[in-house]
């Protein structure tokens, strides 16, 4: 297991040198000048030319892809050109709501997928398969931000259940202190319940939102696992033997059908991490997507490349955690 681990996190040199790259060369092809963006139209050319030199955008870009790189691999991503805080600092403070949004969603697409799915699988062919297999397309084939604008158009301006944006109210933001920057387990840690449940309502949209999509291919793909296992001569066996029907699903078949499920599971909370930018920027959730897309919009060129490399990494990096988690739910696989 040790000799696979420290392969794999070999393996990721020449991906992490390939992201790096990507994301320098595509983020510089952007037509623009973020000197002239940023000192406005009224700036002289000696003053653009003076903050050119000083933010480092006269080198040339091989220079300045070094230097990028020689930055991120000392953990320390600079300044960002609009406001001058440290990008380390901000991905801090920001990935804690990235995460817990993320959570949240795979959360919600598990609790109801996983159970749609085997229901949909023990129901073949019913009216109830039928049903969930139409949701989880309609799932599919919605754009997030679409479903979003809905999500708040009717939740929260006609009905007033739920707020429309932001990750906690005015009123209980001023007096509420995090801990950890996962505003839920901090309200736990303060037994502040008030707090609690304003988290929760701001919580409930977006990630109905985001995981919505992942929802309906979890659903899809545990009925087509579980319609698989529950044709092998084990499930018939067990059955046979008068085992009561829920055991025989939920203890033989679910158990050898999952496998395929984590694995998409974990490519999907990567996805979702990675992803966000327009659930973020819709919901006003202030996490690293609504970041992101906020410098692009400025050409703030470390922002962009700080945040993107980070997201990345932390995605191949969940990709690698689901490989070796296959070794736990199936103790048929050993790694050599």
């Amino acid at each position: 297991m040790l000799r696979y681990i420290v392969r794999r996190l070999l393996g990721l040199v020449p991906v992490f040198l390939g992201i790096t790259l990507l994301v320098f060369t595509l983020l510089h092809a952007i037509p623009g000048d973020p000197a002239v963006f940023l000192m406005g139209e009224r700036a002289t050319p000696d003053q653009i030319a003076a903050f050119r030199e000083q933010m480092g955008l006269n080198e040339p870009l091989p220079i300045q892809y070094f230097t990028f790189l020689g930055s991120v691999l000392r953990l320390d991503f600079g300044n960002s050109i609009v406001t001058g805080i440290p990008i380390a600092a901000e991905i801090g403070r920001r990935w804690a709501a990235s995460f817990e949004l993320t959570a949240s969603a795979v959360l919600f697409s598990i609790l109801v997928g996983v159970p749609a799915g085997i229901i949909a699988a023990v129901r073949k062919n019913s009216w109830v398969d039928n049903l969930a297999m139409t949701v989880s397309l309609v799932g599919v084939s919605m754009p997030v931000y679409w479903l979003g604008l809905l999500l708040i158009y009717l939740f929260a301006v006609n009905l007033d259940w739920l707020p429309p944006s932001g990750r906690i109210g005015i009123s209980e933001g001023f007096g509420f202190q995090p801990i950890t920057g996962f505003y839920v387990l901090d309200a736990l840690l303060r037994f502040n319940f008030t707090a609690l449940r304003d988290i929760l309502a701001h919580l409930i949209l977006p990630a109905i939102a985001l995981g919505t999509i992942p929802l309906a291919i979890v659903a899809r793909l545990t009925r087509s696992a579980m319609l698989e296992v529950l044709s092998q001569d084990y499930i018939r066996t067990a059955r046979a033997k008068g085992l009561l029907e829920r055991w025989v699903i939920l203890k033989h078949a679910l158990k050898n059908a999952l496998l395929p499920v984590i694995t998409i599971i974990g490519l999907q909370f990567g996805t979702l991490l990675s992803s966000a930018v327009l659930t973020e920027t819709i919901f006003s959730w202030p996490g690293i997507g609504e970041w992101i897309y906020g410098g692009i919009l400025a050409r703030d060129y470390p922002v962009v490349q700080g945040g993107v490399v980070f997201v990345s990494i932390t995605f191949v990096l969940i990709n690698l955690l689901v490989d070796l988690s296959y070794a736990f739910f199936d103790p048929r696989i050993q790694y050599k």
